[in-house]
């Protein structure tokens, strides 16, 4: 995954321009960058941040970069901003999104001109570098922009900076937000993020947000739609219960009051399917296990407590490693427990998710270890049973790596799943589903195992469901 940030001011951008980005820490850990553009030249900054937060690795830069126009980037992969030289003139880009077609796209574009493009260190070439090269093709930027979502297949979200501005271009099924926020004043100007909790602390207010496959043209002065959005969206439901920050507003839903209906539904759920249990506490698995926790308690009547404590100066992002050793070590360092409300003690504990569900039994197992009595799990979406294709979002390193398609490995023997069984698994309530929650209860240690329904979760989210993305689930586009 990862976040996007630009901005057009009246004034030096470059501070808003390292906080706004800054603020899209929690989607992504390996790299960061920004690029500012005074009118002639960007000067332009990209650091590894796998081992220190962008902040840290950023301030020293500040003082370099002058102008008026910048955009910025938390990346997992790429890196970025990429700067071309194209007929339409130097342009700056950063992206968000996956191309599951890249060879395809790499061999047209090399067959029609393109003489190489840079490989990255460790092979593969520059998504946003990609996109750039196709949006090149063209004698416009937005004539670009659309070509370039045309032929991807996946998704695509972006910012590029162009003709004395920013093209701002939301992806094609709007799978990931993108708002535009004015700060008003003669030092003001527009700015455009994937997080809207991004520039709040900056003085920007929203005034739009981008519909699926929108283009926006920014200057200090104006915001101006060039191309229309389309009226179909497939927004990831995911976003909305762990990746997304809590202060945000996706399509007018803020993600915490979210969360609290969540947790609120699984509760409700609980209660009429009189599955329903007498606990002391009802707790979250931080950090966004616990919000969904605060509305399970708030609606069940159970005392909400936290047994588990992140230590935040330290650990203030939620992503891991890829070492999945150093995964689970890391996740044991950052909770710290509180005996006096795990010794002997009843708990339910709130998930956003399980993937791969490693994790989340070490946790259990060292509850279990610090005398807790009963350990009951609810996880607020269904299990998870197909790899993410758009954003990278639940994708595992291996195919039928995810607890759920591991439990139906076992349950029906032999090395593979035959896909045609998966989907008797997704539905809620089914025998082949309550056998898959009954084996997962036992793997990761837990007195009882509910997981959220589909209904249930998008109902929580309160857009329309044709909408939202359900693909993880159930395998539907």
């Amino acid at each position: 995954m990862g976040g996007i940030f630009g901005l057009c001011l009246h004034d030096e951008c470059a501070t808003d321009l390292f906080f706004g980005t800054d603020y899209h820490s929690h989607l992504g850990t390996r790299r960061g960058g920004m690029a500012v553009f005074d009118g002639k030249h960007y000067n332009r900054a990209i650091h590894n941040i796998e081992n220190s937060p962008f902040r840290t690795k950023f301030e020293d830069d500040l003082s370099e970069m002058h102008g008026f126009i910048g955009i910025g980037c938390i990346s997992d992969s790429n890196p970025q901003p990429v700067i071309i030289d194209s007929k339409m003139g130097v342009l700056a880009a950063v992206t968000v999104g996956r191309i599951n077609n890249k060879q395809d796209i790499v061999r047209h574009l090399m067959s029609d001109g393109n003489s190489y493009f840079t490989e990255m260190s460790g092979g593969g070439i520059n998504d946003t570098e990609l996109v750039a090269a196709l949006i090149s093709r063209k004698d416009n930027v937005p004539d670009g922009i659309r070509y370039a979502q045309s032929q991807i297949d996946g998704s695509m979200t972006m910012l590029i900076s162009a003709d004395g501005g920013i093209y701002a271009a939301r992806d094609r099924l709007g799978r990931t937000p993108l708002s535009i926020a004015k700060k008003d004043g003669e030092k003001g100007g527009y700015c455009v993020s994937l997080e809207s909790s991004a520039y709040i602390n900056l003085g920007y207010k929203t005034c739009h947000t981008l519909g699926p496959g929108e283009v926006v043209f920014l200057t200090p002065d104006k915001m101006e739609t060039v191309v229309a959005p389309s009226k179909e969206m497939r927004m990831c439901t995911f976003l909305f219960f762990f990746y997304g920050f809590p202060t945000s507003d996706y399509e007018g839903v803020n993600v915490e009051e979210m969360r609290y209906r969540c947790g609120k539904s699984m509760a409700a759920e609980d209660k009429q399917a009189g599955s329903a249990v007498e606990v002391d506490f009802v707790a979250g698995i931080p950090d966004s296990g616990t919000p969904h926790a605060i509305g399970y308690a708030n609606e069940s009547k159970i005392p909400f407590a936290r047994p588990l404590v992140k230590y935040t100066p330290t650990w203030p992002r939620s992503f891991m490693p890829r070492d999945q050793s150093v995964r689970n070590l890391i996740a044991r360092m950052k909770l710290i427990p509180v005996d006096s409300l795990i010794h002997n003690k009843r708990l339910l504990l709130v998930d956003d998710s399980i993937v791969r569900g490693t994790q989340l039994r070490g946790i259990m197992d060292e509850l279990l270890s610090y005398g807790a009595k009963e350990l009951h799990g609810r996880v607020a979406c269904p299990p998870i049973l197909y790899d993410c294709k758009y954003l990278n979002f639940t994708r595992t390193a291996r195919e039928n790596e995810t607890i759920s398609r591991q439990t139906i490995l076992d349950l029906e023997g032999g090395s593979q799943i035959n896909e045609n069984h998966v989907c008797q698994y997704a539905q809620f309530g089914t025998k082949q589903y309550r056998n898959m929650v009954e084996l997962i209860r036992k793997k990761l240690n837990l007195s009882t195992l509910e997981y959220h329904s589909l209904d249930g979760m998008l109902d929580s989210v309160g857009i329309e469901k044709c909408k939202l993305c359900t693909y993880c689930w159930n395998g539907k586009e």
